[in-house]
Formats: C-alpha cells, structure tokens, sequence
C-alpha cells in the first residue's frame, strides 16, 4: 500500500497552524475582570467601559465599590501568546446582571473559564458559578485578595459558594501579571487532568 503524502513543503518552510484558545474571565461588579485581562494581555486590552451614572447606580450592585467610576457594558478583550504556535484570547464578561444576555454570545467555544470573586460581594459571584455549571465549561475560582477586602479560608470561600470540591481554587491579585498568570497555569492544568481523564475513559 502506498501512502499519499501530502504537498506540505518540506523542512523548514513547513510549520505547524498556530491554534488560538479561547477563555472567559468573569465575576461579579468590581470583581477585578478588566484588570485581570490587562494584566495579561500583551496587546493593548479593548476595553468597553462607560461612566457610572446616577441612573446605573441604581440598579448596579456598587456595594463597596463606591469609587469605581466606570463599569465595562460590553465586554474586556486581550491577547496572551503562549508560543509561536498557540494563542490565548481572554474575554472578560460584564458584572451587571442587566447585561446577563451577552454571556451566551461571549462564551461560545470557550475552553475554560476564570470566576474572580471579591469575598466582600460573595453572592455576585453566584451568577458566574451557577452559568459555567450548567454550560458544563470547565472553570476555576481566584479569590481576588487586594487592599480592603476580608480574608477568608479557601475552603470556607468554597462552602459559601457551594463550588464542588472538583473545581480548583486559588487565590491572586488581579493587577500582577505573574500572579494572573498562575491562575491561568492552573485552568490548564484543569483542562489537561480532564482530557486525559476522558481518554483513560475510552480505553476503558
């Protein structure tokens, strides 16, 4: 028998397509999601955010973001290159339930999810949790830890928000690159552990 190569040119001229990956970040307001994604991004982040109005004040949920003046109505953009061959592209979601029925659109073939959470809002990180849950998209919990916020155990932070004991978490401070960075080592890991998971299961 004999096998068809086929007309890739060969050695050097020859390179492997690069694979771009897709990822959410999102959370509850002020949880730290446009941060994140700059923290990361090597491109200049798009970044769609409005004033806070008077009017918005009253139905976003500011409770000990008072400060915040801007709020992202749309969604965070960056990019993180990995290696000459695989692209990360981060999609930061918007917080406020009022723009709930972006997500859907947002987080079409995503891979993985970050849920950053403010353990001072706990109960807007609910939405986040509750949405990757039932769209079975694999997710890990960063406790955002900046200055101001109270600090809790993980494992209590776990209880509250009723996460399975299966979902990694972690903690960061959403405004250091490297501490950003290891949140996403960790999705990976996730993804990984998971794939070979469903392969062993194959097998089986």
């Amino acid at each position: 028998m004999t096998i068809k190569h086929d007309d890739r040119p060969a050695g050097d001229a020859w390179k492997p397509r690069i694979r771009p990956v897709k990822f959410v970040v999102a959370g509850g307001f002020g949880a730290g999601k446009t941060t994140f994604v700059g923290a990361l991004s090597e491109i200049p982040p798009l970044r769609t955010e409005a004033a806070m109005t008077t009017v918005g004040a009253r139905v976003d949920h500011r409770r000990g973001s008072e400060a915040k003046t801007t709020t992202t109505v749309a969604m965070d953009f960056g990019r993180l290159t990995v290696d000459e061959y695989l692209v990360m592209y981060l999609f930061g979601t918007p917080g406020q339930e009022r723009f709930g029925f972006m997500w859907d659109d947002i987080c079409t073939h995503a891979l993985g999810a970050v849920v950053l959470v403010d353990t001072d809002r706990l109960d807007q990180s609910f939405p986040a949790v509750d949405y990757f849950e039932a769209k079975d998209i694999p997710f890990v919990v960063a406790v955002n830890r900046f200055e101001g916020t109270t600090r809790h155990d993980l494992g209590a932070v776990r209880d509250a928000l009723g996460v399975s004991p299966n979902v990694p978490m972690t903690e960061c401070d959403a405004r250091h690159t490297e501490s950003a960075k290891q949140v996403l080592l960790l999705l990976l890991d996730e993804l990984v552990n998971a794939a070979r998971a469903r392969a062993a299961a194959t097998v089986v």
